[in-house]
């Protein structure tokens, strides 16, 4: 028994460890390959921006205490309420996957979501750290390091 606990603490901390944190120009690249540039509108920068704002480009971002009771997932803080589903509260599930899926190193199906999202009505808005940070601002500038 007591092997089990410390294998399963163990893998709780191997699991953190190997949290992905894109840099800011791996991510621009990673979702430029994926479409985003231009997408709906929205350059690249204010995809980077909102991603950069939101989760510090973790893709193990978890955000449990909003004011709504709602939690965050993933690099793009997907919100339970309306775009994935966690068992812990009633959700529209728009998206069509659990929310845990954005929590792993594949960004794909976050990617996936984030298109749907802003689709929606509300379209970047919908993303709170991108109304504060990156809406309305020159991001002209933002990923001219990166070599795109």
């Amino acid at each position: 028994m007591k092997s089990i606990l410390i294998i399963a603490i163990l893998s709780c901390f191997f699991a953190a460890y190997n949290a992905k944190v894109f840099t800011k120009c791996e991510l621009a690249r990673k979702l430029k390959a994926n479409g985003m540039d231009g997408f709906y509108g929205y350059s690249l920068a204010n995809w980077v921006c909102m991603a950069q704002h939101e989760s510090g480009f973790n893709t193990q971002a978890f955000n449990g205490k909003n004011s709504d009771g709602t939690s965050d997932y993933g690099i793009f803080q997907i919100n339970n309420r309306w775009w994935c589903k966690d068992n812990k509260r009633q959700s529209a599930n728009g998206c069509n996957i659990m929310c845990n899926k954005f929590l792993d190193d594949n960004i794909d199906d976050d990617i996936l979501c984030a298109k749907r999202i802003v689709k929606d009505p509300n379209r970047m808005s919908a993303w709170v750290a991108w109304n504060n940070n990156c809406r309305n601002k020159n991001l002209s500038g933002y990923l001219a390091d990166c070599g795109l």
